[in-house]
């Protein structure tokens, strides 16, 4: 008689100072196998944290038997080349971490470049040739942090009894767990209880602007679709009974959607210009963020055919479609 394996999820919650709250990653414990799904940021306060719930749980880093990762983020990859420098063992990521994660030269040389073209056709001047500018220099600077440990691309639909979900949106590489027996989805960043997760724009392997917004939303109602009973966030509280929030994520999404739409009927035709209106001091501050909110938003009016865009003297200019002008 086939016996379905129990899956016991033991989370692991560091306090953070900023708006995050928590950064979390996971052990799993079934059969034979101990799990580390994520790895936090790489500072003490997530290897203290990840030791002393070892400790706690009765277990030993020598127990892990593999690492997982949800995504290519630097929160939640950071402790595995320390894990796996002491105690050598696999790790897993969906193919498209794995350019991410070894800081592939020519990867991240073509997405400067997709950068530059984007900022400079949605009008971004001086902020956009700016943060242009500081991709540039974290290319050399960031060498150093390429992962030393060898990645093993996911390329079956399970995995350690877990279902594989792609839930791209907020990286393009992002997967999510789900455990059919425990009902319940370890999802990355997919979706937070207390903040929206972003949906950060990016390109594609090619070279192609991802809609990321779009794909967002579309790994949201794949999660509503399961009916979990709990998601294991990369942030912040467990969601218990996590439906309604996806619905109020969503009906968000439509909300900003609105806005932007009527600020692009009083005029304000670009990217820049309506980031500038909506964020002011944030969009300073926060400027590749701020973009990648508008520009995901104004994808998303564009699949639902309610605005158009033309390049004029190289800049995209957004209008509303007749339908929209009633």
């Amino acid at each position: 008689m086939y016996i379905l394996a129990v899956i016991e999820i033991i989370p692991i919650l560091v306090p953070v100072k900023f708006d995050l709250k928590t950064v979390n990653f996971y052990l799993i414990k079934q059969n034979k196998s101990l799990t580390l799904i994520d790895g936090g940021y790489n500072d003490e306060q997530c290897w203290n944290a990840l030791i002393s719930t070892l400790e706690n749980n009765n277990l030993q880093l020598r127990d892990l038997t593999e690492i997982i990762l949800t995504h290519h983020h630097v929160d939640h990859v950071g402790l595995v080349d320390r894990i796996v420098s002491k105690h050598p063992i696999p790790v897993y990521a969906s193919p498209l971490s794995i350019p991410r994660l070894k800081r592939d030269k020519a990867f991240f040389e073509m997405r400067v470049e997709f950068f530059s073209n984007l900022y400079r056709s949605n009008d971004c001047g001086e902020k956009g040739e700016k943060q242009i500018a500081y991709l540039h220099k974290a290319i050399r600077n960031n060498q150093k942090k390429a992962m030393q440990a060898d990645v093993i691309g996911i390329t079956e639909p399970t995995l350690l009894n877990f279902e594989v979900i792609q839930v791209p949106g907020h990286a393009p590489d992002q997967l999510a767990f789900l455990d059919k027996t425990g009902n319940q989805l370890i999802a990355g960043d997919l979706l937070i209880e207390h903040i929206s997760s972003n949906a950060l724009v990016e390109p594609d392997e090619h070279g192609n602007k991802l809609p990321s917004l779009i794909q967002h939303n579309d790994s949201l109602s794949k999660c509503m679709s399961l009916n979990v009973d709990r998601v294991y966030s990369g942030h912040g509280k467990i969601i218990n009974n996590p439906n309604p929030l996806i619905k109020k994520r969503l009906e968000r999404t439509e909300e900003k959607a609105e806005r932007l739409l009527n600020q692009i009927k009083s005029g304000i035709t670009t990217a820049n210009g309506l980031a500038e209106v909506n964020y002011k001091k944030i969009y300073e501050q926060q400027f590749s963020l701020v973009m990648s909110e508008i520009i995901g938003h104004l994808d998303y009016l564009e699949h639902k055919q309610k605005i158009q865009k033309d390049l004029l003297h190289g800049i995209w200019q957004y209008s509303v479609t007749s339908a929209c002008k009633i």
